[in-house]
């Protein structure tokens, strides 16, 4: 029987090769999108699940309010974790790391410079899953000066993994580090990747007392099954404890006065699965991801196989009239209506599994493709995951039936007596639904366009936006290699007549940038504590990046006394109270230990944007400072290449440890909104696969309607209606379609995108021209794909027209 059920449906796929061939490739094309992009989505939701305790742990992070702005920074202070596993038996172990910065490391007099060292706890392997090929992870930092490597780093020091017990060392440092242990490399899927691992036994810095400072990224390990909410619950306990004396020593007032004040200060709790996607604190480890955008890729793929699979329905059901005489055929002849039922469901489960196949090869080809796009190292891996074909296999089953479903049963439906007579006509409701299919269909693509072209929009926009601050030919250098060189390569520099300016500061408003906070309070009172940034900047900056000044001066060697100056900006004067007598007055900012500083304001520079256009803009304070470690440089000249092979020349000829890095400061401005960027190309690419898919069942259904009509055309053309005439004829019904599907996904993308651009503080206006574009393009395309089939139905002989039956 079942034999038999598939030579039919072979003979039938060949029969029909057209429609067969439509329906594989929209189908194979759905498919494939749907595997990228569950690729992808996967991929973001398994971050961190690696720890076989993943469950159980959180992540201790600090927040904060205060005039000025929101605090939320993902490390706390030192002596947090020891607190909190002392006070709440529920925490069954605290682990704490440090970032150590990037390390030039020294192995028998040879120098290696190396992605960001970490400083971590002993028990950090004990708290966290990361695979040692040697060593212990219970006891390798234990003692202090001791150091974790990856195989990688192994290999590269000393050419083997048996390295237990060898020394490395760190350049302007005489401590020897000895090598306890080896690991694997960090997973891909981990929120924080380290190939250094150094005890943290050695780091003065992690015995302070102190809960003033917080550059401690801090893990509890809770008792299994426990809710860390409601250890959450508990911290202002803690806050209270232990950061208010603290508090009232630093600043003069008491931690309810604090409050009094509409400020506060606290801790709270995040599952170590929740940091990459949930995670809103500044300072994290790594490239944090956004949940908002794994909703939106998910949706993608669920839209790409649910239109794929509307195409299957809508040319099964549609060609239903050529399988009419079989069906009463095969009743007649005893076939009851199951038997048509199963032989139907196969054709489409066989016409599926065919798709599939074509899909996984269409994936492979563009995985490459979509790894450039999305950012990721995704990997179709089928030799190293044996459950992948069985799982392909059930999908396939799965989207066959279900595809195939309303056709199977619209088929079998039809009654014997009715199509032998030659009465058969495609019923009502199928032709109804088609319709209904069609407009689905084209709402999605409509959807997608209007959220692809409003996203573009954006990025145009913040691209254009005026900044406050000149952000072309601007190139920011690293240069704390050098050293006490830093100055002499600045004057070298300078001497060439294309750099304009120069500024010592790696303080950069785009891009990683050093950051500091910074709690001021007007004219003593103290009670009116504002949250600041602070730069450290030299005379150079506000000119070097052609910053304007509302009030007052730059900072000047003429002036003996700027390093007691301040200088504002508009958002921080308005904070403090003060309207335009800003200049002059005095600000005053207490240190940890509770010693005061005063700073008196000598101008105030203009707002200009240092932050992502998703926030607002804050209070800043400049003061001047000799901070090394980066410069600003503006230049003017169509050589750039030029320019830089000379300035890389004069850094070589110090003979720095590092090469000579650089970067342009509207690079740093456009990698901010990479996730943007990407999620606008993305959508791009797959709005396009949408209107291909749907513009092949359209293209089915157009051929279909044209066959059924052959005779009608040809009475029509010998009666004297144009070719133009009948090309309408044809066109206006599916046109019909694809208008209400415009006016239907007008108010869905609309709030779509309306909701999407609310995460920005700065943003465009949705315009009406982006939904006139986008069914613009729909009805073009549409029609397009719809007039192939009627031009060439219309063009057909009238006599051969009158003969088919």
């Amino acid at each position: 029987m079942f034999n038999s059920y598939f030579k039919i449906a072979w003979r039938n796929l060949l029969r029909n090769r057209a429609f067969s061939a439509i329906n594989i490739v929209g189908l194979s094309i759905g498919l494939a999108s749907c595997m990228l992009i569950s690729l992808y989505v996967l991929d973001e939701l398994s971050f961190d699940r690696y720890n076989e305790k993943a469950d159980q742990i959180v992540r201790v992070s600090f927040k904060g309010t205060m005039q000025g702005g929101k605090m939320d920074e993902a490390h706390v202070m030192a002596p947090t974790a020891q607190a909190l596993k002392n006070d709440y038996p529920e925490v069954l172990s605290a682990t704490r790391l440090r970032q150590g910065g990037f390390p030039k490391v020294v192995v028998s007099g040879k120098q290696y410079t190396e992605d960001p060292m970490a400083f971590v706890d002993n028990n950090f392997f004990e708290v966290f899953t990361l695979p040692f090929t040697n060593g212990n992870p219970g006891n390798a930092l234990s003692e202090p000066n001791t150091v974790v490597v990856t195989r990688k780093l192994a290999d590269k020091y000393f050419g083997t993994n048996d390295v237990i017990g060898k020394i490395i060392s760190f350049k302007g440092s005489d401590i020897a580090y000895k090598v306890t242990g080896i690991l694997e490399e960090v997973p891909k899927n981990s929120h924080f990747h380290y190939e250094l691992f150094v005890s943290m036994a050695g780091l003065e810095e992690a015995k302070s007392t102190s809960w003033m400072q917080s550059e401690f990224f801090t893990y509890l390990l809770l008792q299994k099954g426990f809710d860390y909410k409601k250890l959450e619950a508990k911290l202002p306990q803690t806050v209270e404890k232990y950061m208010g004396p603290q508090l009232q020593k630093a600043m003069g007032v008491t931690l309810t006065e604090f409050r009094k004040g509409g400020n506060d200060l606290g801790l709270y709790l995040i599952p170590l699965t929740d940091i990459h996607l949930y995670s809103t604190a500044s300072y994290d480890l790594g490239n944090p991801g956004d949940i908002k955008y794994v909703y939106i890729f998910g949706a993608v793929a669920i839209i790409m196989l649910l239109i794929a699979c509307i195409n299957f329905m809508n040319l099964s059901t549609a060609g239903a009239s050529k399988r009419a005489r079989e069906v009463g055929v095969r009743k007649v002849m005893g076939s009851n209506k199951m038997e048509l039922v199963w032989q139907f469901l196969l054709e489409s489960v066989l016409l599926t599994l065919i798709a599939l196949v074509l899909a996984l090869i269409f994936a492979f080809i563009a995985l490459p493709l979509f790894n450039n796009l999305s950012g990721k190292d995704l990997a179709l891996q089928i030799n190293s995951a044996p459950s992948l074909i069985p799982g392909l296999l059930l999908f396939g089953l799965t989207v066959g039936i279900l595809a195939g479903s309303y056709p199977a049963f619209f088929l079998s439906s039809f009654k014997p007596i009715a199509i032998l007579k030659g009465k058969f006509t495609s019923e009502k409701g199928s032709i109804g639904l088609r319709s209904g299919l069609v407009v689905v269909q084209f709402f999605i693509s409509v959807t997608l366009m209007v959220g692809t072209i409003g996203i573009y929009q954006q990025l145009k926009f913040i691209q254009n936006k005026k900044l406050g601050y000149d952000k072309e030919q601007v190139l920011v250098i690293t240069t704390w290699p050098l050293g006490k060189n830093q100055e002499v390569f600045r004057e070298e520099i300078l001497k060439d007549p294309n750099i304009l300016s120069v500024s010592s500061s790696s303080y950069i408003p785009a891009g990683p940038s050093n950051n500091n906070n910074f709690t001021i309070y007007p004219d003593d009172k103290t009670t009116q504590l504002v949250k600041t940034l602070r730069y450290d900047v030299d005379a150079n900056y506000i000119p070097t990046l052609g910053m304007e000044m509302a009030a007052g001066r730059n900072f000047s060697k003429e002036f003996g006394n700027d390093t007691s100056g301040v200088i504002l900006n508009e958002t921080a004067v308005k904070m403090l109270g003060w309207k335009n007598d800003a200049v002059d007055r005095t600000i005053s900012n207490t240190s940890n230990d509770g010693t005061k500083h005063e700073y008196r304001v000598i101008g105030v520079v203009k707002d200009f944007h240092f932050r992502s256009l998703h926030e607002g803009i804050s209070p800043l304070a400049m003061v001047l400072k000799g901070d090394a470690g980066a410069m600003i440089v503006k230049i003017k000249t169509s050589k750039i290449e030029s320019l830089l092979a000379k300035m890389k020349d004069k850094w070589n000829g110090f003979k720095p440890d590092m090469a000579f890095t650089y970067s342009f400061m509207d690079d740093r401005i456009n990698d901010t909104y990479a996730a943007e960027q990407k999620t606008g190309q993305i959508l791009g690419v797959f709005s396009g696969l949408t209107i291909f898919v749907s513009c092949l069942g359209l293209f089915g259904l157009a051929t279909f309607t044209a066959e059924q009509r052959t005779k009608e055309i040809g009475v029509r053309k010998v009666l004297g209606a144009s070719v133009a005439s009948i090309v309408g004829l044809l066109s206006k019904e599916f046109l019909k379609l694809i208008l209400i599907a415009i006016i239907v996904a007008i108010p869905v993308a609309w709030y779509g995108m309306n909701k999407w651009l609310q995460s920005f503080e700065y943003r465009i206006d949705i315009s009406w021209w982006m939904f006139v574009l986008a069914g613009f393009l729909s009805v073009a395309v549409a029609l397009a794909t719809v007039s192939f089939q009627s031009i060439k139905a219309a063009l057909m002989d009238p006599v051969k027209s009158l003969r088919s039956e």
